[in-house]
């Protein structure tokens, strides 16, 4: 194993949820900031932003079930429900009573869920502000990757067999094509990022992951809804050269979110801006949570 993963690994403890570890670690002081990744990947992939984010916030970070370094079940119906259920008992385990929340790609949806249940009264904790970034927020406008749809639309056998099959080239070919043209990932990152995704035969249960993708059409007005109703301060920062949720998801969050806090950084910047343009993501993050205290 690398060392720098290593010692990502090294500063986690695990959360014990219904059988299953999950991987988590808190880093910094100040006000509680909640991240959440996306998929295919993992919260080392935020390494550097939480490293600049802990000088302001204490940050408490995890691995969603099934990705990362937390456990990775096959025979397993994964679902956002049990996401949020596992955010809750981690927030209960940590006794936080209250935080601020920043998602990227799949982890926006998760938290689309989490509001939905803060107009229910049925978190744990209180939702302070919610900061989306490069993800999946409305599917009417969301555009999935080939290889999402072979992955997660096609029988489970089929899906497995892909899963099973799949190369280190074809991922990280997927993976580049919605970074941006000027910000490019590097090799070196690239390999971490497959070192991690095979820890604990995690590549194999990807097409069970992809799922949930496609599941997000199941819950569209319900969170669409809640995000038209909450009080919850919610803002959306982009990087609009994505093919999958930049430019066109930000339209459509103008569309439909009221009074809307969109933040467009640089045109050539892609799909995971916390890589791609850190200092702009910090910048826009800071102005979000300005108007947050305002």
């Amino acid at each position: 194993m690398k060392k720098d993963i290593q010692n990502w690994l090294n500063k986690g403890k695990y959360l014990k949820f219904q059988g299953h570890k999950i991987f988590y670690f808190q880093k910094g002081q100040g006000e509680n900031l909640l991240i959440l990744h996306g998929y295919p990947y993992n919260s080392f992939e935020w390494k550097d932003t939480i490293a600049a984010l802990s000088k302001k916030y204490k940050i408490t970070v995890f691995d969603l079930l099934g990705m990362g370094f937390s456990d990775k079940p096959k025979a397993h119906k994964y679902s956002f429900e049990e996401h949020c259920e596992i955010v809750n008992a981690l927030m209960e385990h940590l006794k936080i009573k209250e935080t601020h929340i920043f998602s990227h790609d799949l982890g926006v949806s998760v938290v689309q869920e989490l509001v939905a249940r803060d107009l229910e009264n049925s978190n744990n904790f209180k939702i302070i502000s919610s900061a989306f970034m490069n993800g999946g927020l409305f599917m009417d406008a969301y555009k999935p990757r080939f290889i999402q749809r072979l992955l997660s639309q096609t029988p489970d056998f089929i899906g497995r067999l892909i899963s099973k099959k799949i190369s280190k080239s074809s991922v990280n070919q997927s993976v580049k094509s919605i970074f941006g043209k000027n910000t490019q990932p590097s090799e070196e990152f690239l390999d971490k990022q497959w070192e991690i995704l095979n820890y604990n035969d995690g590549k194999s249960i990807a097409y069970l992951i992809g799922r949930l993708v496609f599941d997000k059409y199941n819950y569209q007005s319900r969170w669409i809804k809640a995000m038209q109703q909450t009080t919850i301060p919610l803002g959306y920062i982009c990087g609009p050269a994505d093919p999958n949720s930049g430019l066109h998801m930000a339209k459509r969050y103008e569309q439909l979110i009221p009074n809307p806090k969109v933040y467009l950084l640089q045109n050539d910047i892609g799909h995971w801006p916390m890589l791609e343009d850190k200092a702009s993501v910090l910048e826009a993050f800071d102005d979000f949570m300005e108007i947050n205290l305002e």
